[in-house]
C-alpha cells in the first residue's frame, strides 16, 4: 500500500523529470551542451521510474532496494547540476530552482527508506 509520502514523492519526482527534460532541451538548443546535459537527463528522469517500480515491489526488501536506486540516481542528478552550475552552463537562479527540488526529493526518499526499514 502506498502512503501519502510516497504519493508526494511520485508527483515530485515526475515533476522534476519534466523539468529535467526542459533543462536538457535548453542546454542543447541554447548552450550547445550535449554531454553533461545527457547525463543529467538520464539520472534525473530515472528517479521517478525507480519510484514507480517501488510502487509494485514484490517484497519490502525489493521496495527498499528500488528506493535506494532512486536515491542514488537523485544524488547523481544533484552532482550533474552542481557541475553544470560550476561550469557556467546554469545560472545561479536556474541551479537553485532545480537543485531545491532535487534536494527535497532526496530527503523524501531517505525518509521513506528509513520508515520502511523501521516498520518491519
Amino acid at each position: 500500500m502506498v502512503n501519502m509520502k510516497e504519493n508526494v514523492l511520485k508527483a515530485k519526482s515526475f515533476n522534476l523529470a519534466v523539468r529535467i527534460v526542459g533543462l536538457y532541451r535548453h542546454l542543447c538548443e541554447n548552450k550547445k551542451e550535449f554531454v553533461l546535459s545527457k547525463q543529467v537527463l538520464r539520472s534525473g528522469t530515472s528517479v521517478g521510474a525507480h519510484i514507480r517500480e517501488a510502487e509494485h515491489a514484490q517484497s519490502k526488501a525489493d521496495f527498499i532496494h528500488k528506493l535506494a536506486i532512486a536515491q542514488k540516481e537523485i544524488n547523481e542528478t544533484i552532482y550533474w547540476l552542481e557541475l553544470m552550475q560550476a561550469a557556467n552552463y546554469l545560472s545561479q537562479e536556474e541551479f537553485d530552482s532545480v537543485n531545491y527540488d532535487a534536494i527535497e526529493i532526496i530527503k523524501l526518499i531517505t525518509s521513506s527508506i528509513k520508515t520502511a526499514k523501521n516498520n518491519g
